[in-house]
């Protein structure tokens, strides 16, 4: 399981680019993971995209995550979902989709953290680390909330929230498994080579 970087596709933060071109440019750039984040599309038109996802992630060898919907990852195929704390709890998600399959949890304290593990996550999502434009009102724990967290799972922890080429490295510092961005690749006119960026400085720390 390759989370070293986890790249989210958000069409109105992508430029109006859909979920795919998003997708397959990060995926160019070296991108590990891709996740389906659309809060506002039904799940016919996010059913359409994930398969269309799916195929390309295959080709890639890259993994594929759904934000949320578990109902959307099992009917396309995708590798496992992305829980949040007020999502379906992830014991439950488990029971519907069976062991194989990867199901990840948003934390942001140690607690959490913790709570996740014992209810079957696979990986740990630890946020948010630095104010960050793609949530409102969003919860910053900074890095020293970051280590917290690293320091308690025994799962692997990703980071997100505000990371970009610039601090990228001292999230890496913490002893992260990768980063998971949103703004910092599809926001950019060339997706693919913001990746390339971001790839180059993370496999100075995970090889």
């Amino acid at each position: 399981m390759d989370l070293s970087l986890y790249v989210i596709t958000d069409e109105k933060i992508g430029l109006g680019r859909s979920h795919l071109f998003l997708a397959e440019e990060a995926l160019r750039g070296g991108a590990t993971v891709i996740q389906l984040r659309d809060k506002d599309k039904g799940g016919g038109e996010l059913y359409k995209i994930g398969v269309r996802l799916r195929e390309v992630t295959k080709k890639y060898k890259a993994l594929f995550i759904v934000n949320d919907r578990l109902d959307i990852a099992l009917a396309v195929g995708a590798d496992g979902v992305h829980l949040g704390m007020d999502d379906l709890p992830i014991s439950v998600a488990r029971k519907i989709a069976g062991n194989n399959f990867i199901i990840g949890a948003s934390v942001s304290s140690p607690e959490e953290a913790i709570l996740a593990e014992k209810e079957g996550a696979d990986y740990i999502s630890a946020q948010s680390i630095f104010k960050t434009s793609s949530k409102e009102d969003v919860k910053v724990i900074g890095l020293e909330g970051l280590k917290a967290i690293v320091k308690v799972s025994s799962l692997p922890v990703i980071a997100i929230g505000g990371i970009n080429k610039d601090n990228v490295r001292d999230v890496m510092k913490t002893g992260v498994k990768g980063v998971a961005v949103i703004s910092a690749v599809v926001s950019k006119e060339d997706v693919r080579f913001a990746t390339e960026e971001l790839k180059k400085i993370i496999s100075e720390f995970l090889g």
